[in-house]
């Protein structure tokens, strides 16, 4: 499971990046980037709460 949610994080984040390197500011950029922004902060998310805590 971890390695999905790196995987999607991973993706979204580049296709994010992608995207601001279109010209046009039309509302379909706006939506992708809003969706990928969202994916990106879901997947950050969940792989902070699966992380392993530190055993003494």
């Amino acid at each position: 499971m971890k390695a999905l949610l790196w995987i999607v994080l991973c993706a979204a984040l580049a296709a994010n990046v992608s995207l601001n390197f279109l010209t046009e500011d039309n509302g379909l950029h706006i939506a992708l980037s809003v969706v990928s922004g969202v994916v990106v902060l879901a997947s950050g998310a969940g792989l902070w709460m699966r992380r392993r805590t530190a055993q003494p």
